[in-house]
This record gives C-alpha cells, structure tokens and sequence, in this order.
C-alpha cells in the first residue's frame, strides 16, 4: 500500500474487543496505519474491565466513546475487522475483510478479560507486521 493503510474494529457495542484492537494497533502502528473502530449498537460507555486490562498495558481507553458504524467509515478503511460478534459490514469491493472470533468481555471480570485482550494483542502486531511489509 502506497498511502497510510486504514483499519476499521467492529464489534456490536464498541465497548470491548475493537475499543482494545484499535489501541493496541495504535500504540504498535506509531502512526503508521490510521486506526477507528465502530459498532452497530454502540454502548454508552468503553466497558471498564477492558479499559482495566488495557491500563495494565499502559494504555488509557477510559476518554474513548462508543461510535456508531457508518458506510463511510467502512469505505474509508483498507481493512475491516469483525470481533466475532456477528455484526454485519457494509461490503464495498477492493476491502479486505477479516473475522476475528474473540470472546466477548462484555460482563466479565478482568481474569477473563484478560486473555481476550491478548489474544487480541497477537492479532494486531501479525496485522500490523502485515501492513507494514505486505510480502510477508
């Protein structure tokens, strides 16, 4: 990719899992890649267990606000990521699309969020590596 690659989490709610993916992607990318996550019913606040997690990173979601997904923040993206939630994307050709079947945080203590925010951790520095040097 030529320009700044564009990644877009969705999750139901945007409160967990694509509030966690699009820190940890932007903390990792260092401006390199532009970075948004929405949901389709987007909740009233990032949910506090994952925001806890995340501190434990260093990293700070607590001022961060649930967004409604939008086409235009579909079409704006390279690559549009789904946590496992079900959600439904609107698809424009030449997008590359990925599923990521993560639990949900959602009610969850921080030992069970946790490993979610890992796994999720993984996920983004393989993106990221991808981004960055599309040969691999």
């Amino acid at each position: 990719m030529s320009k700044t690659p564009e990644v877009l989490f969705v999750c139901v709610h945007n409160a967990g899992r694509s509030q966690m993916a699009a820190a940890l992607l932007q903390h990792y990318a260092l401006g390199r890649v532009a970075v948004r996550s929405a949901g389709s019913e987007p909740a009233d606040q990032v949910n506090p267990a994952a925001a806890e997690a995340l501190a434990e990173l260093g990293l700070d979601i607590t001022t961060e606000v649930p967004t409604k997904l939008s086409y235009a923040d579909v079409e704006a993206s390279d690559v549009v990521i789904t946590m496992g939630c079900g959600d439904t994307c609107p698809v424009f050709p030449g997008k590359r699309y990925l599923d990521w079947p993560l639990d949900d945080p959602a009610g969850q203590g921080i030992d069970a969020v946790r490993p979610i925010r890992d796994n999720i951790d993984r996920r983004v520095r393989s993106l990221l590596a991808e981004l960055l040097d599309p040969q691999l």
